[in-house]
């Protein structure tokens, strides 16, 4: 039995309505459906009149509804108490990100974090352990609970849209994804853009399911023209895609984290023209509550990047070349998807993620 199961059936007893409570729990009607119907089948009864509508409970589901919610409360003060324990496991700080980030920011970042924690008298150095996949699958991460921290891109027109109620937010840096090509012998650009249409440029792109996919798109249509391509190669890999690039196979949109080696020795230029645009790179956790209390030092960890974030404003216009190339320091700029923290709570909220919005 999934203990999901009771926070779905909590939600479902206190709205009547499978499509509001698989909305609230931020999953498919089918999905939820099915959900209940498998804690249905664990218990070996029904717990639902689904004959009536809005549909009722039955009398074992006006008892067990009184028994999730206790079990529920009790799990959540479980984990409290057990978070009171040491143990040296709870030291690891989860981290989730894509590969992109856990390649070309994650390694300095985190230096630079542990150099921050050492100057301010904290000796021991943050223990870490990192999930790395695809932007959905290290969301999933942190919304079940699989991590401490995500860190991920995000831009106004594609966001992660996590529950603003549920999740803190910090900008960590900002970064700019443009064109890039090799240099052919006299050090000149071995492509350039826009390209003819009798003679396109080949392109170097991301798979369709790719988030830096969707910002390459954004990115070709702020330019000053819409470049003529001729697509050669795709990978869902920003690294493979940079390989490709410098071994002269076309023009490939990179962050500048992951091109600046090779740009600062001369393998790599930028492409003039505007075809480029700027992400964020924010770190996501869930709000602690009593429930799911957050851990001594990832919170230690959280009020340090509280300190260093970045203001929380829209990205610039496409076609801007700002770019940081550090966190911010100094000031409390502080950034949040939500208000203030909220008293602790020991029953689980049942926003989640929308999972149609982050495809």
């Amino acid at each position: 039995m999934d203990t999901k199961w009771l926070e779905d059936f909590v939600v479902l007893a206190e709205t009547r309505s499978f499509s509001r409570a698989a909305q609230l729990r931020h999953i498919t009607q089918p999905a939820f459906s099915r959900r209940i119907q498998a804690l249905e089948a664990w218990l070996g009864m029904e717990l639902l009149e689904r004959t009536s509508y809005p549909p009722s409970l039955t009398a074992a589901g006006e008892s067990f509804y009184k028994h999730a919610q206790d079990l529920i409360n009790r799990i959540g003060s479980l984990r409290a108490d057990l978070a009171e324990q040491p143990s040296a496991d709870r030291e690891v700080i989860g981290f989730a990100l894509p590969h992109t980030l856990s390649l070309s920011f994650f390694p300095r970042w985190l230096t630079d974090v542990q150099t921050s924690l050492a100057g301010a008298g904290h000796a021991a150095p943050l223990l870490t352990r990192a999930r790395v996949g695809n932007v959905l699958d290290v969301v999933l991460s942190l919304v079940e609970g699989a991590c401490d921290l995500l860190i991920c891109y995000h831009h106004p027109q594609q966001p992660v849209q996590l529950d603003a109620e549920r999740y803190d937010m910090l900008t960590l840096d900002v970064e700019r994804l443009a064109p890039y090509s090799a240099r052919d012998a006299k050090r000149r650009p071995l492509f350039d853009l826009p390209g003819k249409s009798q003679r396109p440029v080949p392109y170097l792109a991301y798979t369709a399911s790719a988030y830096l996919g969707r910002m390459a798109d954004l990115a070709l249509a702020a330019g000053r023209s819409r470049p003529h391509l001729r697509r050669v190669f795709d990978s869902d890999m920003a690294e493979g895609l940079k390989q490709m690039a410098l071994a002269g196979h076309g023009v490939a949109f990179l962050p500048d984290s992951i091109a600046a080696a090779d740009l600062a020795g001369g393998r790599l230029v930028r492409l003039a023209g505007g075809w480029e645009i700027e992400m964020q790179i924010r770190a996501y956790r869930e709000r602690p509550t009593l429930a799911r209390p957050s851990s001594r030092r990832a919170e230690l960890l959280w009020q340090l990047l509280e300190r260093r974030a970045l203001p929380a404003v829209a990205s610039s216009p496409a076609g801007s070349t700002r770019s940081h190339a550090g966190p911010a320091r100094g000031g409390r700029a502080r950034a949040r998807t939500g208000h203030s923290t909220r008293p602790p709570t020991s029953t689980p909220r049942a926003g989640a993620v929308n999972r149609k919005e982050r495809r």
